[in-house]
């Protein structure tokens, strides 16, 4: 056994030798340290997660600048049999860049800026920093449509291919909504790459799909006018109103809102920068709203028994930085600051009565589990997103949790493990598949994410026998639609 590693090990490191010499002055880095620092992202949130992709690291980084560098790199790869894994800004929450084996990471942050912008439409590089993307659109009155709460760190192709929604989604839905994503530019893993674009509904194939079939060299976004953002955060005193006023709120078709989110008491309390803040027992709703309708958001909050406790403009609140950083996945990131041990399990609530739905099921965590829930449009229909908030046992205890929550019509994602299949965010179609072994038919992208056959690699399973979301149907049973005829590179 000893003698078979040594060897694989020498075979291994002869091919990156032939792979970094075939590169010639692209950035390459195996440096340990920085490998170690590179190979991880945020899903040591998850406990699960933090014990199964321990000691999993990259046998190295090549950073590329231009796009034929991109090119050289993916036929390098090619020709030595070298695993790629893209990384953008390490922010995800399921390991979705952590390499399971080995292999290169592909760092895209060098590769970014906008390559066209018009008063609808930014079209911009893989690697383009959110934040810095809304910086420069911010002039001309425009934003994004939808960024993460960790837009700070994350790169355009990183959120398209490992996120699923995020700030901006209680006005404008899912990122797989239609409408949502214009157009994914991909090169396949070939001796000979191949560009290749998707527009229109054929970008699910490459949303939220870990850089599993190509790399993502270019991405176009819809764009919304830039309002005048107010960071505005209300407590009630009791959960049901709390929930009934959110769920209005989100209703509210035309009121400009940003950000809905819902924190039971005592997360706000749990976190640092909002303990201060929100009373002690009160439940939390935050919100960012159009200035022009801030009046009206307050009025209705005050219907519901809720009270205005802080009001600042976009990232001048006294917690310290934006709103948005304490909802979402920045929410559990929050509270750990205080107390490690807290996890969650990823549901979406998508009954047509979500009083009704979370009112029925709160009683089972009352008390001992708070919530934590996010409110977004899912194809023009209210939904919520979230779970009670616990301290980690045993997978036994995470288990029952998620029972309870699918016996009340919850949908559960599975957040703590790493492929897409069995995450169960995306459903893998058998266009999804055919789309993976067209683009990357040596099998280089990124292995053990996609879980063509329906199976997971052991070290990754989990116990939890979660339902996956269900928010459509997927038809994309045949070739893509409206992509467009593939080019040599």
């Amino acid at each position: 056994m000893a003698e078979s590693i040594a060897k694989h090990d020498a075979e291994n490191a002869a091919r990156l030798a032939r792979f970094r010499h075939a590169l010639g002055a692209i950035a390459y880095d195996d440096a340990h340290q920085t490998l170690k620092a590179m190979s991880r992202d945020w899903s040591a949130v998850s406990p699960l997660l933090r014990k199964s992709l321990r000691g999993r690291v990259a046998d190295a980084i090549v950073a590329p600048n231009t796009r034929e560098e991109i090119v050289a790199i993916i036929k390098a790869a090619v020709a030595f049999g070298i695993k790629l894994i893209a990384r953008g800004g390490g922010t995800a929450n399921y390991g979705q860049s952590v390499p399971l084996d080995g292999g290169v990471l592909v760092d895209f942050r060098n590769y970014a800026g906008i390559v066209g912008v018009t008063p609808t439409h930014v079209r911009a590089r893989a690697g383009t920093n959110m934040e810095a993307l809304d910086a420069e659109l911010r002039p001309y009155g425009l934003e994004l449509r939808i960024h993460p709460s960790t837009r700070h760190a994350s790169t355009l192709a990183g959120f398209i291919a490992g996120g699923s929604g995020g700030i901006g989604s209680i006005r404008y839905g899912l990122l797989r909504d239609r409408g949502n994503i214009a157009a994914i530019e991909l090169l396949s893993i070939e001796a000979e790459p191949q560009t290749v674009e998707l527009r229109g509904k054929a970008t699910g194939l490459a949303h939220h799909a870990y850089g599993t079939n190509g790399l993502i060299t270019e991405i176009e976004l819809p764009l919304a006018p830039a309002w005048e953002w107010r960071e505005t955060v209300f407590a009630f005193p009791d959960f049901d109103a709390a929930l009934a006023c959110a769920v209005r709120a989100g209703s509210e078709d035309a009121l400009l809102l940003k950000v809905l989110s819902l924190q039971e008491t005592p997360i706000a309390q749990l976190m640092p920068a909002m303990s201060g803040i929100v009373p002690e027992g009160h439940t939390m709703l935050s919100a960012m709203v159009a200035k022009q309708h801030r009046d009206e958001l307050v009025e209705l909050v005050e219907e519901f028994g809720g009270r205005l406790v802080n009001e600042a403009g976009e990232g001048q609140g006294p917690y310290g930085e934006p709103l948005y950083k304490f909802c979402y996945g920045h929410s559990l990131a929050q509270v750990q600051k205080r107390e490690p041990k807290f996890t969650s399990v990823q549901t979406l609530f998508a009954g047509t009565d979500l009083n009704r739905q979370i009112g029925d099921l709160h009683p089972l965590f009352a008390g001992r589990l708070p919530f934590r829930l996010e409110f977004q449009k899912s194809q023009g229909r209210l939904v919520a997103v979230g779970s009670p908030l616990f301290v980690y046992e045993n997978e036994a205890q995470m288990s029952a949790i998620v029972a309870q929550i699918q016996a009340g019509g919850g949908q559960v994602a599975n957040s703590h493990t790493t492929s897409v299949r069995a995450v169960g965010m995306k459903v893998v179609s058998d266009a999804d598949i055919a789309f993976v072994r067209r683009m990357d038919p040596h099998g280089l992208l990124n292995p053990g994410k996609i879980d063509l056959a329906a199976d997971e690699t052991d070290a990754l399973k989990t116990g939890l026998a979660t339902s996956g979301w269900h928010v459509e149907e997927r038809r994309l049973d045949s070739a893509p639609a409206r992509a467009s005829d593939s080019r040599t590179a």
